[in-house]
């Protein structure tokens, strides 16, 4: 049955409880597979805390893109080795596509909160853990 018509989908969504990502981030879903049934769509908060980062990792099937909303800065770093290093500040958008391994790093005194979207509904996207990259970002 289409969402559109269907009794049961929900078109206001509180959201929900956060949970630690695979990768090491907090995500609050809003518009998920579970939330809302969507069949393509996450969007929720991602929040990196205060001095920390995320395992190096890749997404295998989706893309992902995020709007940094507070914070004071992050460091993306990107490419097979990890090897560029971008700095987002709050009102930047980070774009990563499927299959590029990357980390975040927030050096920061302040979690950074973004809203993320990626073309994976489900609230546990799929992660390949790369343990072998975590090293090279200093």
């Amino acid at each position: 049955m289409d969402a559109c018509t269907s009794t049961e989908a929900r078109f206001v969504v509180r959201g929900s409880a956060p949970y630690t990502s695979t990768q090491g981030s907090r995500y609050a879903p809003g518009v998920s597979a579970q939330t809302t049934g969507a069949t393509s769509l996450f969007l929720g908060m991602v929040t990196l805390p205060a001095g920390e980062r995320t395992k190096a990792h890749a997404h295998e099937r989706h893309e992902s893109a995020h709007y940094m909303v507070s914070g004071e800065e992050v460091e993306l770093w990107t490419g097979p080795r990890l090897e560029r290093r971008d700095v987002a500040r709050p009102g930047d958008y980070l774009y990563i596509p499927a299959g590029m391994p990357h980390v975040a790093v927030n050096r920061g005194s302040t979690p950074a909160v973004f809203v993320g979207a990626r073309n994976e509904a489900a609230a546990q996207e799929s992660v390949l853990l790369l343990p072998e990259l975590d090293a090279l970002v200093p």
